[in-house]
């Protein structure tokens, strides 16, 4: 506060003027006990200057900077002493302290009720002096019955609490009525909580849209719509209010209340991590003691959220808490129950009732609204994903007696290649477990166990392959066989498998040739050659190794096809060879075949009844059509492999899918469709363990789908989740970049400039080492201007200036051109600053002459060039006329507006080389010389404009065809007014 004029050496305030600028720049600085502390040293100088009104102002910015923080509490003593000086001398207050006093008037009657140790009477005794007053004021009973209905409600009075509801609502609003958005707010809290969620939300509806607004909402009404919204099952809606809100009240110190609503959505949400975030960051709501009702409000919903994570087995979990021990789970649980309670107790000792302990009671009681509702930030899951399991129940028991009933359901899986039917016939192992099993059984576990253990299954195999023989069914043995020679392929030893496979290939086929197997047993082990046969294709793309592997699986289609029937597993060797087919299409450059291969096998497993098996194929599919240029083809891939994987599809697969739905559908431009499938690949990279990878490149995406469809509240929120994941190693930096850069433009519409400014310089500083310069420039330049909407007029300066530099290495006159302009008006901005703005601006219409007089550009860029130079030139008239300093000589002022007239004129000339297409700021440029023409009592020339911009309209009679666009309407209307004035002093 040094830097004041008229504070002296010791902060001493030496006028009231200086008092007023202090207390003003206080008011500005973030809510807590600095800036409480800070207006109590003000009122203390105030007292020194022995002017009464200064000690009001004081008083009330003290009174006011207490209500917006914890200590709350605070507020009464100002008040008494407000109200005791207005009963001495009413006169020592002027219209708006006047007006302040009774408007604080509410705070007071209200704010009793958050404060136990205040008697009910004391509270009743004050609405009525409040009544008193306000009736003396002539003021309307709105704001009484509204601050009745306040008290009624809190201790539980539901009949009195309706009637002064409806009497609030029924008088008249008037200027102690509170804003609509607070009035809006509390209407729809009390039709909440009386059980109408629909009432609530349809009141508060143009708080959430923007239509009112005020200090504190629609913070709070954010907060207060999101239990409401889930019960409703509006989860959308609940995801944006939370991300929305919870940027709002995250540094608010005096929204305790809202920010539990927060802790509350995510106990109730399953992001039970998030909420542990929540608490992490505001350690003093734990223990602030200023408002008791807010602490409550915490202390309530902590201890729904210690229950929940106790209950999902994490009462041991170290979670943050009250400052001064570490805290369990559990522990926080029972400590914030007790103190809510304790709390409640206090209040209903005071009111005479249980109301406010039942309701802590019930809040604390609640349960999950939703399993999990995804928010698109980065979450790590308190507990496992809950999976709906498929297998049947006789299979997921182990200590069942009917081992034959479980054989039997566990060969009826893998007969018919259902996903579960390994961990079935692991069912059959663990129930068989010192029971004898004839050798088919035997047999068939071993191989099904090895299926689950990959590369080290090889000897299960075998001890398979010698269970089936001993069981008679060669064939069968020659197919376990064959597949534990893919499996050696797999783990790298393809030579090695394909000589095995090659002998009992021979085998094979010489025991279907005397009826010695069947056609399922044979296709197998032809389908095991024929991928290890692929397998060498993947290691050497030779011309004989893709024919060598192509033949092999044509061998397995002609021996199948026309004799699937009713059998699934041949109706699958059809479907992979086809599979196959397109990948050996794919191999050898064919992307149309593939395609189509591949289009036909994915119908071909979901013809057979196994559309998980299309999944891959699908997904294949959907990368080649995208290769040939069919985004709908490819989308439609991508959605089908998301429908056939259903509950089978893992996470990771999941979030791959729906993370390529989200670029083919957001490439066709729908970013509503496109942002929901990057959170469901958000969501579901958390679920697989990727959030710090794939999770981090859907929240990229899923930002940038949010910023587009102008939700940047939600977007910025989603983009700061991103960048701690994103690294140039794994994501490039070119996706840093992007997501700094969107964050910058989603903070520059939140006014949040410093912040925008910072985010992308830091985007630029990546950009500069780029070989191409075009972004860093571009960067450049919007962080100086988020410097200068921040009120950083040197640093915009000089980002201007960096900017500048880059956009004439780069050739690119228009980002030169503007670089300059917004110079000038910075300079404009500064002390002694006007002629360093006419250079600069002057240089910006030199540098569009100098790339006129150039070689000329084509059509397109030359007019953009003259419409630049126009531009250029009516901005520099309106700098001119600004900079006329207030206490300039008239001959001075006259001739900087003659100057600012040439400027204007000038532009008028270039806009009207153009035609038509600048017929808008052509008209704009007259209307604004017209204006400077009667500012130098020049009335002719000034109505002479007003004609001419009549006329470019549809004319000054309405004869011709006139235009009827805002923008017209808005200029006749201007120039009709102008028209009228000249007229006025001609006569």
């Amino acid at each position: 506060m040094s830097g004041i004029d008229g504070l002296d050496g010791n902060h001493g305030v030496t006028g009231f003027d200086v008092l007023r600028r202090a207390m003003a720049e206080n008011a500005e600085e973030p809510e807590g006990p600095a800036r409480n502390a800070r207006a109590e040293q003000l009122l203390a100088e105030a007292e020194k200057l022995n002017i009464p009104l200064a000690v009001i102002e004081a008083l009330g910015h003290q009174l006011k900077v207490y209500n917006y923080s914890s200590e709350k509490a605070k507020m009464f003593v100002p008040f008494a002493r407000l109200l005791r000086m207005w009963d001495e001398r009413p006169e020592d207050f002027d219209e708006y302290e006047t007006h302040s006093l009774h408007w604080v008037f509410k705070w007071m009657t209200t704010g009793m009720l958050d404060q136990p140790h205040i008697p009910l009477a004391a509270m009743e005794k004050w609405l009525g002096e409040m009544e008193q007053r306000y009736r003396l004021a002539g003021h309307s009973e709105r704001a009484v019955r509204s601050a009745e209905y306040s008290v009624a409600a809190h201790v539980g009075d539901l009949a009195r609490a309706e009637r002064a509801y409806a009497a609030w609502l029924a008088a008249d609003r008037d200027a102690m009525a509170d804003c609509h958005a607070c009035e809006l707010h509390e209407q729809g809290w009390w039709q909440a909580q009386r059980g109408r969620d629909e009432e609530a939300l349809d009141l508060w509806a143009p708080v959430l849209e923007g239509e009112f607004t005020c200090a504190h909402e629609p913070h709070a009404v954010l907060a207060s719509s999101l239990t409401p919204l889930l019960r409703l099952g509006r989860l959308d809606e609940a995801r944006a209010n939370h991300l929305r809100g919870f940027r709002l009240v995250r540094s608010m110190e005096s929204m305790r209340g809202a920010y539990a609503d927060h802790v509350e959505f995510c106990a109730l949400s399953g992001n039970e991590a998030r909420g542990l975030e929540l608490l992490a960051e505001r350690p003093a709501y734990f223990t602030d003691d200023g408002h008791p009702r807010s602490r409550l409000d915490f202390t309530a919903v902590v201890a729904l959220l210690m229950d929940r994570l106790t209950e999902l087995g994490l009462g041991d979990r170290p979670v943050p808490g009250p400052a001064g021990r570490s805290w369990s789970a559990a522990e926080l649980a029972a400590h914030a129950r007790a103190e809510a309670l304790a709390l409640a107790a206090r209040f209903d000792e005071r009111n005479g009732t249980v109301h406010v302990s039942e309701r802590a009671r019930a809040r604390m009681a609640q349960r999950p609204l939703v399993e999990r509702l995804p928010l698109g930030v980065r979450a790590v899951r308190t507990a496992a994903a809950v999976v709906v399991p498929s297998v049947p129940l006789t299979a997921q028991e182990p200590d069942l007696p009917d081992l034959s009933a479980l054989i039997a359901e566990a060969r009826r899986l893998s007969d018919t290649l259902q996903p579960n039917a390994v961990e079935a016939w692991a069912a059959v192992a663990r129930a068989a477990k010192g029971v004898e099993l004839d050798p088919r059984d035997r047999a068939e576990m071993a191989d099904h166990e090895a299926m689950d253990l990959g590369p080290e299954g090889t000897e299960l195999f075998e001890r398979a392959a010698a269970l089936y023989a001993e069981a008679g069914d060669p064939g069968e043995s020659l197919a376990a066989r064959a597949r534990a020679a893919y499996i050696r392929a797999l783990a790298g030893d393809v030579d090695e498998a394909l000589t095995v496979v090659a002998g009992l290939y021979d085998e094979v086929l010489a025991l279907y040739s005397t009826d010695g197997t069947g056609v399922r047993q044979t296709a197998s082990v032809l389908m095991s050659r024929a991928r290890i046969l692929m397998r060498r294709v993947h290691e050497a793309e030779e011309d004989a190794v893709l024919s060598e592997a192509e033949q092999a699986v044509r061998e397995v289609l002609a021996l199948v096809e026309g004799r699937t029937g009713d059998d699934v597993r041949l109706a699958a060797r059809v479907a992979e060879g086809q599979a196959m087919l397109a990948e050996l299409a794919a191999q050898a450059g064919d992307v149309e075949a593939s395609a189509e291969l591949f289009t036909w096998a994915a119908a071909g497993f979901v013809k057979a009844g196994l559309p998980w098996f299309a999944v891959e194929y699908e997904a294949r599919l959907a990368g080649l059509l995208h290769h040939l240029g069919d985004p709908a083809g490819c989308e439609r891939a991508l959605g089908a492999a998301l429908e056939h994987g259903g509950p089978h599809l893992e996470a990771i697969g999941r979030a791959q899918l729906h993370l390529q739905l989200a670029e083919v559908v957001g490439g066709r431009g729908d970013d509503e469709e496109a942002a929901e499938h990057a959170l469901e690949a958000a969501h579901w990279a958390d679920e697989a363990g990727e959030g710090p990878a794939l999770g981090a490149l859907a929240r990229h995406q899923l930002g940038g789908f949010l910023l587009r469809q102008g939700r940047w509240a939600e977007a910025a929120e989603v983009l700061e989740s991103a960048l701690p994941d994103l690294s140039a190693e794994t994501h490039g930096d070119g996706a840093i970049v992007q997501t700094q850069w969107w964050l910058g433009d989603c903070l520059s519409e939140l006014g949040e400039h410093r912040e925008a400014a910072e985010r992308r310089l830091q985007a630029a500083e990546i950009a500069r080492h780029w070989p191409e310069q075009h972004d860093h420039a571009t960067l450049a330049h919007l962080a100086a201007e988020s410097l200068g909407a921040a009120g950083l007029p040197a640093e915009a300066d000089r980002a201007y200036a960096r900017a500048g530099g880059l956009w004439r290495e780069l050739g690119n006159v228009h980002g030169l051109i503007r670089s300059l302009r917004a110079r000038a008006w910075l300079a404009l901005r500064a002390e002694d600053g006007a002629d360093t703005a006419r250079e600069l601006m002057t240089e910006a219409v030199r540098e569009c002459e100098v790339a006129l007089g150039g070689t000329r550009a084509e059509e397109e860029a030359w007019q953009r060039l003259v419409g630049e130079l126009g531009h250029t030139h009516r901005q520099f008239g309106d700098l001119l006329a600004r900079s006329v300093p207030e206490d300039a000589e008239d001959d001075s002022i006259r001739a900087v507006l003659e100057a600012s007239l040439a400027q204007v004129v000038e532009a008028i000339v270039v806009f009207a080389s153009l035609g038509d297409d600048a017929l808008d700021a052509r008209t704009g440029a007259e209307l604004a010389a017209g204006w400077l023409a009667a500012d130098l009592s020049r009335p002719a020339e000034a109505a002479t404009r007003a004609r001419a911009v009549l006329d470019a309209y549809g004319g000054t009679d309405g004869s011709g065809r006139a235009r009827d666009d805002e923008t017209a309407r808005t200029r006749r209307a201007e120039a009709e007014q102008m028209l009228g004035l000249m007229e006025e002093q001609k006569s």
